[in-house]
Order: C-alpha cells, then sequence, then structure tokens
C-alpha cells in the first residue's frame, strides 16, 4: 500500500465504526510476493464485510484461485457509508483487504452477485476505484471486470458496466479465464477486445456482452439478440461441477476480527434440488442434484474445526432433509461432534420431511424456535406453486417441535402469488393459528410456556429461469392492499404479523426482469449517491422511481406486465440447462392446480441432467 494511503487510512479507522473492516490481516488470509505472480485479482462482495466474509461461494473461489501459484486473489467489501464519506474527503480509493493496494492496480476485478439491490454498490465501488462506470469507457491499462453468481442469470441491466460475466459455477471456469490472460499478456497477443473474444469462443460459460447487439421492437419488448462475431455462442451455457467428491472445498477459511452474520462451519452438502417448487429460482439454475458423500462431508468438517475452532456447523444445501445420506451424515458428525460440543444446524428443513429421529440428533436446534415455510395459505395455492407440503406435514412438524419443548414457530409465506385470491391471504392466519391450536391438543406434556407463531410474509418477484418468469408483479397498492387484509385477518394474540416492504420488491422486480436499457437508471443512481439499497435504513423508492423515469423508463413495463410466452426475454441469451417448453408446461399445470412430482419420484424431463454426467441424475432415496 502507498506509504500516505496507509496513514491516512490508520487516522481514519479511527473515527468509523467497525473499523475491524478495513483493517485485513485476518488469519488465514492469503499473501503472496507481487513479483511471482503473473495476474492480481480483487474478489468482491457488494455488501458489507460481515456479509461478505459469511459467504460460503466467496470462500470456495477464493481458495480455488489461490491455490494457484501464479495467481493471487485478494478480497474487498463495500465500504459502510461512514467509511466511505471519509474515503472521499481524503481521497482514499477502495482497497483490498491483503495488500492494501487499490482496485485500479489489479488485473481483474470479480463481483459476485447475490441480490438485484445490491447492483448500486457495485457501481459505487467501481467508483470508489477510480474506475469508470462502463465497460467501454475502460482501456487496456485498466483491469478486466467480471461478474458471477445468480443475478448474472440475467444480467442485462448492469451489461454495461461488465467485461463479461461467469455464467453457472464458477471453480473450473475462473481459472481458464485467468490462464488465458496470463498466456495472451505473456504471448503479446493480450487487449482488452482480442482477450475477451477468445474467452467468449474458447471458454464455455463466458458472457460478453458486448459482443451482443440487442434490438428492440416498437413496443420496447427485445426483438433479438445478436453475436457480431460468427465464432461466438448464440447461447451461453452455464458451467457446472459434475463430482462434488471432487470438487474444491476450502479446508481452511480467513478468520475475521469481528462478528460475521455467519460465525460457524458451513459445510456444503449437495448442488441443486428434487422440488420444483414454481417460484423458485435457485431450484432451476443450481441444477441437476449433484451429492457429496458422508465420508468426504464429515472429513471435511472435521478439517475446517480444526483450523477454525468454531463450534457450530451448519449443513448448507436448499433443502437439507433431502440429501439421500442425511441419517448417515449427522450419525457420522455426531460420533465426534457430541464430544467436543459442537451444535449442528440444519437450515433449511421441509416442514414434510422433519422428523422426530433428525429432532434428536440434531442437538443443533437448541434456540427455542424452529421455522417453516408453507409458502401459502391455502392448498389450492400451494398445489399451483408446487410447493407439494399439506397441512398434515406442517402440523405433524410443528408438533414434533413442541414435543421436543419448542414454543415458538416461525413460518414463511409469499402474496402477490399467480391466481392468488383473498381466500387464500385469509388463509394465512388460519394456518398460524391452527398452528397455535396444536399446541394444546397433544396430551404430551409440554412446556407450559404459552406458545408464539411468527408469520413472515414476503412480496412474491416473478424471477427469470422459473415457470412464474412471464407473470405480472401485484402493483405496489395491491401489495399494500394485501398487506393490510392479512393483518385484519389476524386476531390470534399468539400469532404475530410481520411482512416486507412491498416498494423494495418492486424495484427487485423491475431489476429482476430488466434490459439492457436500465443500465442508464443504474448509473444515475450512481451518480445521485445511491448505496447499500439492501438496507431499509438507505433504501428510498421515490428516488429509485425517479432515477428510472430520468433515464425514460416505466418501471411497470419490468414490474407489472404480463408477458407472453413467444416474447424475446432479456435473459433468453443465457442457457441455464432447463427448457423453455419445461417452463411452459409447469406454468400451465400452475393455472390446472397440477402439480409435479420431485425429481426422485419422477423426472420431469426439465432437461438439466445433459448437463451434468452420469453422477447428475437425482439419486433415489436411500
Amino acid at each position: 500500500m502507498n506509504e500516505n494511503y496507509r496513514q491516512c487510512l490508520e487516522n481514519v479507522l479511527k473515527s468509523v465504526s467497525k473499523p475491524g473492516r478495513y483493517c485485513g490481516g485476518e488469519y488465514g488470509s492469503v499473501i503472496k510476493d507481487k513479483e511471482k505472480v503473473k495476474a492480481r485479482w480483487a474478489f468482491c462482495f457488494p455488501d458489507s464485510y460481515e456479509i461478505g466474509m459469511s459467504n460460503l461461494g466467496i470462500r470456495i473461489l477464493y481458495g480455488v484461485l489461490n491455490r494457484e501459484d501464479d495467481i493471487w486473489c485478494e478480497r474487498a467489501y463495500a465500504p459502510w457509508p461512514d467509511m466511505e464519506e471519509m474515503m472521499k474527503k481524503y481521497d482514499i480509493p477502495l482497497t483490498a483487504a491483503e495488500s492494501g493496494d487499490p482496485l485500479s492496480e489489479f488485473d481483474i476485478i470479480g463481483f459476485t452477485l447475490q441480490y438485484e439491490m445490491c447492483y448500486t454498490n457495485v457501481l459505487n465501488m467501481l467508483r470508489l476505484s477510480g474506475l469508470p462506470l462502463r465497460s467501454a469507457d475502460r482501456g487496456d491499462d485498466m483491469p478486466i471486470v467480471i461478474g458471477g453468481g445468480p443475478c448474472s442469470y440475467n444480467a442485462e441491466p448492469i451489461a454495461d458496466f461488465f467485461d463479461c460475466f461467469s455464467i453457472g459455477e464458477g471453480e473450473d471456469m475462473l481459472v481458464e479465464f485467468t490462464k488465458l490472460y496470463i498466456k495472451m499478456k505473456e504471448d503479446g497477443t493480450y487487449t482488452k477486445k482480442a482477450f475477451l473474444h477468445e474467452a467468449a469462443r474458447t471458454i464455455k460459460g463466458t458472457y460478453v456482452p458486448s459482443l451482443y447487439d440487442v434490438s428492440y421492437n416498437e413496443d420496447g419488448t427485445v426483438k433479438a439478440y445478436t453475436p457480431i462475431y460468427d465464432d461466438i455462442p448464440t447461447r451461453i451455457t452455464k458451467r457446472i461441477m459434475t463430482d462434488m467428491d471432487k470438487a474444491f472445498f476450502p479446508e481452511k477459511v480467513v478468520m475475521p476480527y469481528i462478528e460475521t452474520v455467519q460465525d460457524r462451519i458451513m459445510l456444503e452438502v449437495y448442488r441443486g434440488c428434487i422440488r420444483g417448487c414454481r417460484f423458485c429460482q435457485a431450484g432451476v439454475v443450481y441444477r441437476p442434484v449433484r451429492e457429496k458423500t458422508a465420508e468426504v462431508l464429515c472429513r471435511q468438517a472435521k478439517c475446517l474445526y480444526e483450523s477454525t475452532g468454531y463450534d457450530e456447523i451448519s449443513l448448507s444445501s436448499l433443502s437439507i432433509s433431502d440429501y439421500t445420506e442425511i441419517e448417515k451424515l449427522t450419525t457420522m458428525l455426531l460420533e465426534w461432534t457430541d464430544k467436543k460440543k459442537i451444535n449442528l444446524s440444519l437450515p433449511s428443513l421441509r416442514a414434510d420431511s422433519f422428523t422426530k429421529e433428525l429432532m434428536d440428533k440434531v442437538s443443533s436446534v437448541r434456540s427455542s424456535s424452529l421455522t417453516f415455510a408453507p409458502e401459502a395459505g391455502t392448498q389450492r395455492l400451494r398445489d399451483v406453486i408446487n410447493k407439494n407440503v399439506f397441512e398434515k406435514d406442517i402440523f405433524r412438524a410443528v408438533n414434533v417441535a413442541y414435543d421436543a419443548g419448542k414454543s415458538q414457530v416461525k413460518l414463511y409465506f409469499m402474496n402477490g402469488l399467480p391466481t392468488e385470491t383473498d381466500e387464500d391471504l385469509a388463509g394465512i392466519a388460519k394456518l398460524a393459528s391452527d398452528v397455535v391450536s396444536e399446541y394444546y391438543k397433544s396430551p404430551v406434556k409440554r412446556s407450559g410456556r404459552s406458545p408464539q407463531v411468527t408469520i413472515s410474509v414476503a412480496c412474491f418477484v416473478p424471477k427469470p429461469f422459473t415457470p412464474f418468469q412471464w407473470e405480472a408483479q401485484d402493483t405496489l397498492e395491491e401489495f399494500e392492499r394485501k398487506n393490510k387484509y392479512i393483518g385484519e385477518c389476524v386476531n390470534d394474540r399468539k400469532v404475530r404479523y410481520t411482512h416486507h416492504d412491498p416498494r423494495t420488491s418492486r424495484i427487485e422486480g423491475v431489476l429482476a426482469r430488466g434490459d439492457r436499457r436500465l443500465g442508464r437508471a443504474l448509473e444515475i443512481a450512481c451518480d445521485e449517491g445511491f448505496h447499500f439499497d439492501a438496507w431499509e435504513e438507505y433504501f428510498d423508492y421515490d428516488r429509485w422511481i425517479s432515477v428510472i423515469e430520468k433515464a425514460g423508463l416505466d418501471p411497470s413495463f419490468y414490474a407489472n406486465r404480463r408477458r407472453s410466452e413467444d416474447e424475446v426475454l432479456p435473459w433468453d441469451i443465457i442457457d441455464c440447462g432447463v427448457t423453455k417448453e419445461f417452463f411452459s408446461r409447469e406454468r400451465k399445470h400452475a393455472y390446472e392446480g397440477v402439480t409435479t412430482p420431485n425429481c426422485r419420484e419422477k423426472c420431469s424431463a426439465c432437461g438439466a441432467n445433459k448437463l451434468g454426467g452420469e453422477r447428475s441424475c437425482c439419486p433415489k432415496k436411500k
């Protein structure tokens, strides 16, 4: 780090909250000799340090890149507003945690894109780095900027700010990408334009927006994506890891100096999901299901415990109880975790697969509450969204919890789902009240504490690559009416009702299904100082509407318009492995109220298994 920067930073840290966010030097961070590496990465998380340090994907990719002798990957996080103010005041650029060097000095800057409302932080971090926002304005002497993560499946609203995107799982792709960069630098053929063309041509999963012209119809919809070269793909197919037992997993991680969101061991059990919830994007883009064996997971957990000392292990997946070796894994883990007083946490349990055996094994759930997600208040609507959970499943699950001494239950729902009626909304309050009543029905003596059921209701946001990708999102006024109506239906004092802010959900809806023209709105937002829009205290709905309108766009066009199935969608340039025909079929089933079995019961021919080889076919439950 430049000595002037260092001295200034030391002075600034005395006046900001949580200076541990910016100190660097954490145990487990990777330091390399800059003279011996050929490419330097700055891996950026566009949110606070506490959230970024808890992200498993960054931990994995940080390790994958740093195991290469000629690559050094460092980390950067969005500075909190008080720190940002000081950086601007004293002209301190955004720097990497390991070396303290400004991001503008790196070869490649990577962003993980987990949530649309973090887009303003991405742009703000680029600006704090002293770099032009738009890719077209960054020359050959400036870093390549690459994005990845779930939001890259529709990267169009931020396409103009990135040189390229990694579509799918990046463990292999990012190393190939960096090796190509090194090769072209060494043989003298590197220019930004030549490199991006070669990456798009030769590295599967590389999307370079500047290599595709976008045309529009008179009604504002997308007409076509046209490659500017004949030798690049017309659609970009996602990358996946086919054998999770052989996939890289960090057995040492960077240990933070301050408390973070996930101060625990996160054990990635499997990728993908056998369920077909029709609102869920993650369940689609992470297909097909690929499991790790219990033996590998147990070994990885031991290594992480020995290197971190954490006293909790969280089994990470989209639906942990669907893991075919869950009983074997928990038994193997308990053989040594009990002795060391380590908790096991199962954060993604489904009501229909929550059992007394799991409850007995997992001392983990030592808190007084458990969480389940019925998603809808009536069976009719749960069938529409293909949740495949019944009231009897919910009651059985909560009774298992009650019998184990729990008295608090949290239930997650959505409003604004396709075909929803007020009867479905009233069903949310009724189901919560019925869950309270279950506490008093059992002959088993319970804790004596009064039960408490908390219902949390989120606003439905139609997402790309789901059967509901064509649906209109409810208007702001309708969301507000529905939230109020649910509150009026809650008349049980033992039921606590909370709901999400529909204004945030509406802007999320605009960005989730937006096209490339939204880049202008985001640029204006950056110019006007937007940041941390995922945080309630910094989100300003009226300002968001203002910048969208200043860009000459109508937010309703993106959020509240129902699309026809023959419309070219902004994300059609991406092949997520699941066919559009499958989405259309599932949408039709939704309107018919017909459910689709999970992948283990019957293959629904979604197309994802063609990506994964033999081990990707959903295994039968053992």
